[in-house]
């Protein structure tokens, strides 16, 4: 990587990204009384995927009284389940209050980082050539930012509006408009509903069936949100008992319980049935896999929206688009005037937009070509002082990701001191223990709901990349000391 003659700035610890786990981190690194830490944030201020994510209806599927930090509690949620728009404010407010704005530079994109041996350092390069030096390098990009905008074929002979949802186009009236929505997954799922009310006519076109569950949402009264803010007993309780739901119920489901599988599918199908009366309309929205084995949504309101007199279910694959609207492949051509794609993120492979080699020169995407791997999902063997936040093999498909994030932030944390109290300047997590976390995750991962389909946004060829074994608790137990003898030092 060439540097250039552009004068390079120091910090010890580089912080790639400003969203959850970013600022999580950064206030972890705070409380440990680290001072010396940069977040870099590509965009114009925090907030990750709760900024660039604003189409009409995004909001998380995980309560939000779980979906936040456990140190920063917040009494003012709106609703069980928070929108976005309030989300990215308590971002706002976490990174105001614990000081990290100053720590903070918008608007630099990293583009590459290369390990210098000979000085124990990261070289990290900025999209506009900035150089910085850095000793630890930390990536808290997530899996979840890169929206997939790839085009249907014969998109540029389409003359209406086309945008994805992580794109949304706000200057543009829906209102009266024929609209095609390619895609019906989680954001789709949530934008469909508020699209249906302004559209003259709405067509979903689903490659796929969805498990979705009634989210059961609801404002929190004022009396709620009063003894949330005055009785803090209560609101751990409140926590602990989501958390517990999530780790007794939808983990077990996970793992393929039989009994939960049968009550959750039931409950899934007779929500359909009480929505939609159409016979042929509820087959098409039954799925043909197990559920669990792809995300399972939550919404009060999708179901409801497809039922309108307004819109249209098409099952019929595309062949592409025309000049006013979507050709399947029987011949058939809707008409549309705006084409919105709900087609979700590529997330694999990781960390696809940074050019990172490591320390024998070897790229990450190399080390990565069979498909993403990290010790704890944290480090990766060939690149030193490296740490990842939601890296590979960290999702979850049951439980509030934040959970996840703070026990790595903890983690990083004890790296950092820890090589400071042994007199050490770099820490690399050896090939062996690596690789018997790999292969112990996709042992286990093959006997879970995930492994009974062939495609999913969790599998990279045949291993599933992106998710966690095990339950939120037994992450939290293998990252709560650091086993250092799984590390190769540097003195």
């Amino acid at each position: 990587m060439s540097l250039g003659a552009t004068a390079m700035s120091k910090s010890r610890i580089v912080i790639i990204g400003a969203g959850f786990s970013g600022i999580g981190l950064g206030v972890y690194l705070k409380k440990a009384g680290i001072q010396d830490f940069v977040i870099l944030e590509k965009a114009k201020e925090v907030g990750g995927t709760w900024r660039e994510n604003t189409y009409p209806g995004a909001e998380c599927d995980v309560p939000s009284a779980l979906y936040s930090y456990s140190f920063e509690h917040n009494a003012q949620w709106q609703y069980k389940w928070s929108e976005q728009a309030q989300i990215l404010d308590y971002l706002r407010h976490v990174a105001d209050k614990h000081g990290l704005v100053q720590h903070m530079r918008f608007g630099q994109p990293v583009v590459g980082a290369k390990w210098d041996a000979s000085r124990n350092q990261w070289q990290v390069q900025l999209a506009d050539g900035t150089p910085i030096e850095c000793q630890f390098l930390v990536s808290a990009v997530g899996q979840l930012h890169v929206p997939n905008t790839t085009r249907l074929p014969n998109a540029d002979a389409f003359r209406g509006e086309q945008f994805h949802s992580a794109q949304w186009r706000h200057d543009i009236d829906l209102h009266g408009k024929k609209i095609a929505v390619i895609g019906n997954a989680a954001s789709a799922l949530q934008f469909i509903p508020q699209i249906a009310k302004q559209a003259a006519r709405l067509n979903v076109f689903q490659r796929s069936a969805n498990w979705v569950l009634p989210k059961m949402d609801r404002p929190y009264a004022a009396w709620e949100q009063w003894l949330s803010d005055h009785v803090p007993g209560i609101a751990k309780l409140y926590r602990l008992r989501l958390w517990l739901r999530a780790e007794l119920i939808l983990y077990p489901l996970m793992r393929g319980n039989r009994w939960l599988a049968r009550w959750g599918t039931k409950t899934s199908t007779d929500y359909i049935a009480e929505k939609i009366a159409d016979p042929e309309l509820r087959r098409k929205l039954l799925p043909d896999y197990p559920l669990g084995a792809k995300r399972i949504l939550f919404s009060d309101d999708y179901y409801d929206a497809l039922a309108r007199s307004n819109v249209e279910l098409v099952t019929t694959a595309i062949s592409g688009l025309t000049e006013t609207g979507v050709r399947c492949v029987d011949g058939r051509e809707i008409a549309a005037d705006v084409v919105i794609y709900g087609t979700g993120f590529r997330t694999n492979p990781f960390l696809s937009s940074i050019s990172l080699v490591g320390a024998d020169g070897t790229p990450l995407s190399e080390k990565w070509r069979d498909g993403a791997h990290a010790y704890l999902g944290i480090s990766t063997s060939g690149f030193p002082n490296f740490f990842m936040m939601y890296g590979p093999n960290t999702n979850l498909g049951h439980n509030s990701i934040i959970v996840m994030s703070e026990a790595q932030a903890r983690y990083i944390v004890q790296c950092i001191q820890g090589i400071d109290q042994r007199h050490a300047l770099a820490m690399d997590v050896k090939a062996e223990p690596e690789t018997a976390f790999n292969q112990e995750m996709q042992q286990r991962l093959a006997t879970m709901v995930w492994s009974k389909i062939e495609a999913s946004w969790y599998i990279d060829g045949k291993r599933i990349t992106n998710n966690w074994a095990g339950s939120t608790q037994e992450y939290m137990r293998r990252c709560k000391h650091v086993a250092w003898a799984n590390y190769q030092l540097t003195s």
